[in-house]
């Protein structure tokens, strides 16, 4: 087996290639755009690289057969806030094989250990958590849109080389077919007629406003629990919805705010994994014919909800049975629409976990992101979970 960097054009088609051989049995699976993860890899499109590196090489066999891929990357401005400076892996496919993983691990930790770090975190992302982070443990269905998907023999090969559990994640889903939890709907309905609150859902015509609102509360909720916190930059969110507006219903969007201030957020999108999923990762001219058709024919049963925050003032007020309260009123407009799968929601976020099952999600899948550290003398500790 011999390990290709990826330099250009050619090593990139390869790195590309990859899943498209791993997974060429697997019903399941959902090849993303390729122009998508040429994004996350390109220093003029992704911010990242303003604070970090990256580096990419794809395993091939003695018969010249794609078996693997990997990247490792840092980002300086996270990696020295852990008691071992620590950088990432991710975007990693493998065969079957511990040789061929442990291969791929080995030049990502020594590529890591070059740059100064004593520890890699994966598989995770070279940008924010919303996408391509955590390893699926359990519940090997339909993933939604930037949610990882991978084989089940992938934990073997990365607990086999040393990895540890960092934290677990769970993806949750919930049946809108079915009437919410009258209790929900009460309370919903009672903070929305309450004094002082207003909730609003996106408009594309007041969309710098609503943005830099979604990203005040995302940064106080988010800074409120988690560790090593970085805030979000209200660009980012705008970005993100650009690429999404062929696809996005600016009622799947809320911001709710009490007299005058934003205080909550909840984003969702139609999943647009289930037009892909007869794509193959291109969008050429015929591909977005199909695109176009698809939607057309409303293929996009199931939404993905993707983030749901509360500032910490104004957390166990019943703000999140109104979101739910208004989508159920959005989801009898949109009748096509017969589920929500939710990303997934940390260990170290307890309080958001007992929302989802309060409001009657099911958990359907698990993930975890693992921690390796180059010196195993050192001392192991799990991401904090706080007491509840």
């Amino acid at each position: 087996m011999k390990l290709v960097k990826v330099t250009d054009k050619k090593t990139e088609k390869l790195f590309l290639k990859t899943p498209r051989s791993i997974y060429r049995d697997d019903p399941v699976w959902v090849c993303p755009l390729d122009a998508d993860i040429k994004t996350i890899f390109d220093p003029a499109k992704n911010t990242y690289f303003s604070h970090g590196k990256v580096e990419r090489w794809v395993l091939i066999d003695d018969r010249n057969k794609l078996s693997g891929r990997i990247a490792a990357f840092v980002d300086f401005n996270l990696a020295y806030t852990y008691d071992q400076p620590t950088g990432g892996i991710g975007f990693f496919e493998c065969i079957n094989s511990r040789d061929a993983a442990n291969m791929l691990f080995d030049t990502a930790r020594e590529w890591l250990r070059s740059e100064g770090m004593e520890a890699m975190d994966g598989p995770i992302n070279f940008g924010e958590t919303d996408k391509y982070w955590g390893l699926l443990v359990n519940g090997f269905t339909h993933p939604s849109f930037d949610v990882p998907y991978n084989q089940p023999y992938y934990k073997d090969l990365f607990e086999s080389y040393g990895f540890r559990v960092y934290y677990t994640m769970e993806g949750f889903h919930l049946d809108i077919t079915k009437p919410m939890p009258e209790r929900v709907m009460k309370i919903g309905s009672w903070v929305l007629n309450k004094p002082g609150y207003e909730f609003k859902h996106f408009s594309w015509k007041h969309e710098a406003e609503l943005t830099a609102d979604f990203a005040e509360v995302f940064n106080e909720a988010w800074a409120s629990f988690k560790k090593h916190f970085e805030p979000l930059d209200p660009a980012y969110i705008r970005e993100v919805l650009r690429k999404a507006k062929p696809i996005v219903e600016e009622k799947f969007i809320w911001i709710a705010y009490f007299e005058g201030k934003p205080i909550a957020i909840y984003l969702m999108f139609p999943d647009l994994n289930m037009i892909l999923k007869h794509l193959n990762g291109k969008l050429d001219l015929l591909s977005l014919i199909k695109f176009l058709w698809l939607k057309k024919r409303k293929a996009m049963t199931r939404a993905k909800g993707l983030l749901m925050g509360v500032i910490p003032k104004f957390q166990n007020h019943g703000l999140e049975s109104a979101f739910i309260y208004n989508l159920t009123n959005v989801f009898r407009e949109k009748t096509h629409y017969t589920e929500i799968e939710f990303s997934w929601v940390a260990d170290f976020n307890p309080k958001m976990r007992k929302i989802f099952i309060a409001v009657g999600c099911k958990p359907v899948k698990n993930y975890i992101t693992y921690r390796y550290l180059f010196d195993p003398t050192k001392e192991f500790k799990r991401y904090p979970i706080p007491e509840e």
